[in-house]
């Protein structure tokens, strides 16, 4: 029989990692109804942030009028979360105290590093008639931290509950119960435990310290949370059930089933990225941020983690781009233009006795094979595969560029290309994305130093309803041309149909 912990479900707050902290109130609502009907203790609702640059939804900022909606509707015990980097003792009047009687914990995210700090803001918040909640980051490093353990005796009578964090979601069992006996030889307050799911150990850890006679313990509806995700509260529950605990699966299905949309859109759970940042503790933060980069293929991401893990700073370097001089460039771009106009770009390349073509993504180079020009390919995320697929591997002799050393996704050529492979010295015409093929391609151009600077195959997309991958391209592809002209005083002139207006565009078919 496992003893009773108490249970807090985090979904609004870690759930808003994926979300910006925007969830439908209706949605919330059905939640905050749900969470009535099941045996949940506590409900953490989100954060109270200072004013922040970057956009954070409602539940990033936690209104005291949305909390007031809702405490008039939940049963349960409320939290918020205030992050201890980012707020200082003399904030807390201003921060908390709009929030005075709809909230009843606070809970503090802490790095084991800035204990001293966090324990002063504890101070604070407790003298404002708070329940007061660490929760302590990096677990798996605490070990590491000269006197961290010995430190953890200044929480007691300020600190109600001291939650283990799995931060990198690499601890196992023995981790969770070496810990929790380490902890009761300093601290009298409640311990809890917040697990992440990079190595699937999230149920396992919690049941350990369920077992190991631990307070409290998080989890989240269908995983939902930073990066890999958190132990399912649905799981949690279930297994309990068995256990004796009183769960109404028919109130549970049905959130369940609310949130599912937001699963779908989202798909956050673990896969190998996770698993190794998980197992070598590298922050969820860097890999949840590679892994929703559309231009970072997954081979890429693991290879950037198995550099960090070896401690390299990149796994193969080139020699320089020395570029050659023309009179000008193309640079081609994936869409289906290129291909379209192939026939007439060829023959405006046959009267154009110096110009070299340069592809910022290998999709159209069939279109282009066997061209009397020299042709240089530009790689980086996906690229590497794609070449393989689009060229003849044993007739290549076209040239390959990478980014400046060294390279944060690290470095993949085929084979067959690598004789023929050089990196770029540097970026200079632009900040901005530094991870684009079109960047590589772009720079390369300057390179040349060209009197004409063309591209072809960058249609744009046509309509006013956009994936977010569309829009994101449709952006990058924009500064990075208005970048280029404004910092070099260069024109980009397109030869194919454009929707991108920042380009000056002529037809192909006038040059030949």
């Amino acid at each position: 029989m496992f003893k009773k912990s108490e249970l807090l479900d985090c979904t609004l707050r870690d759930g808003g990692y994926y979300t910006n902290w925007d969830f439908d109130k209706s949605l919330v609502d059905e939640y905050i109804e749900a969470m009535n009907r099941l045996p949940i203790d506590y409900l953490e609702l989100g954060y109270r942030n200072p004013v922040d640059k970057s956009y954070m939804g409602k539940y990033g900022y936690c209104p005291s009028y949305e909390l007031e909606d809702i405490r008039s509707k939940s049963k349960k015990k409320l939290a918020v979360m205030v992050n201890e980097k980012s707020v200082k003792p003399e904030d807390m009047d201003a921060i908390l105290g709009p929030v005075k009687g709809c909230v009843d914990m606070i809970r503090i995210a802490v790095n084991p590093e800035n204990l001293d700090s966090a324990i002063t803001l504890a101070e604070t918040i407790k003298t404002m008639g708070f329940e007061v909640g660490f929760n302590t980051m990096y677990m798996s490093k605490w070990k590491e931290i000269e006197g961290f353990y010995e430190k953890l005796e200044s929480v007691n009578g300020i600190v109600k509950i001291f939650n283990m964090v799995d931060s990198f979601g690499g601890v196992t069992p023995t981790d969770v119960s070496e810990s929790i006996k380490e902890l009761r030889k300093h601290i009298n307050c409640m311990i809890g435990f917040h697990g992440h799911n990079n190595l699937q150990l999230g149920l396992i850890n919690t049941l350990t310290a369920i077992e190991n006679g631990i307070d409290s313990v998080d989890a989240t509806i269908l995983g939902i949370g930073r990066g890999a995700g958190n132990l399912n509260m649905e799981l949690l529950l279930t297994f309990l059930n068995k256990d004796g605990l009183d769960v109404d699966f028919n109130v549970l299905g049905d959130i369940i089933s609310a949130f599912e949309p937001l699963h779908e859109k989202y798909r956050w759970g673990t896969n190998l990225p996770y698993m190794l940042s998980g197992a070598n503790s590298f922050p969820q933060k860097d890999v949840m941020s590679w892994v929703t980069n559309r231009v970072y293929s997954f081979n890429s991401i693991v290879r950037a983690l198995d550099n960090r893990r070896q401690h390299q700073v990149d796994n193969e370097k080139y020699p320089v781009f020395e570029a050659k001089k023309y009179k000008d460039v193309i640079i081609v771009g994936g869409g289906n233009e290129a291909k379209v106009h192939a026939e007439g770009i060829k023959h405006f390349l046959e009267v154009h006795p110096s110009i070299a073509l340069i592809h910022a993504t290998a999709r159209n180079a069939k279109a282009y094979e066997g061209v009397n020009v020299p042709q240089y390919f530009c790689i980086m995320g996906n690229e590497a595969k794609r070449l393989k697929r689009n060229v003849n591997a044993e007739d290549f002799k076209n040239s390959v560029i990478l980014a400046p050393y060294p390279r944060v996704m690290g470095t993949d050529v085929p084979d067959f290309a690598k004789k023929n492979t050089f990196e770029l010295k540097e970026i200079t015409f632009t900040k901005d994305y530094m991870d684009s093929c079109t960047t590589l391609a772009l720079q390369a151009a300057l390179d040349m130093n060209p009197k004409h600077v063309y591209v072809i195959g960058y249609d744009g997309y046509p309509g006013s309803v956009l994936s977010e991958k569309e829009v994101a391209l449709t952006t990058e592809n924009k500064i990075l041309f208005t970048n280029f002209q404004n910092n070099t005083g260069r024109e980009v002139i397109s030869l194919t149909p454009t929707l991108y207006n920042g380009l000056k565009s002529e037809s192909v078919y006038q040059n030949i």
